[in-house]
């Protein structure tokens, strides 16, 4: 196993993930402000789960968002 190209193949996928996931969640959030759906005040309860199927990996990671005061 290359352990550099691995740490470097996770940066990008994590780096991927992030981005993307920062970009579609903003979007989500704003839209549900525009429909009322939320006030623009709240903490929103958040989960990510990353699954490697191969290795019977699974991870999670909670916590909350607060989108205004």
């Amino acid at each position: 196993m290359d352990e550099d190209l691995l740490n470097i193949e996770m940066r990008k996928f994590l780096k991927e993930v992030g981005v993307t996931s920062q970009r579609r969640m903003e979007q989500a959030i704003q839209a549900a402000v525009k429909d009322g759906k939320l006030k623009g005040n709240e903490s929103l309860n958040a989960r990510m789960t990353l699954v490697i199927d191969a290795i019977g990996f699974r991870h999670e990671v909670a916590g909350d968002i607060r989108i205004g005061s």
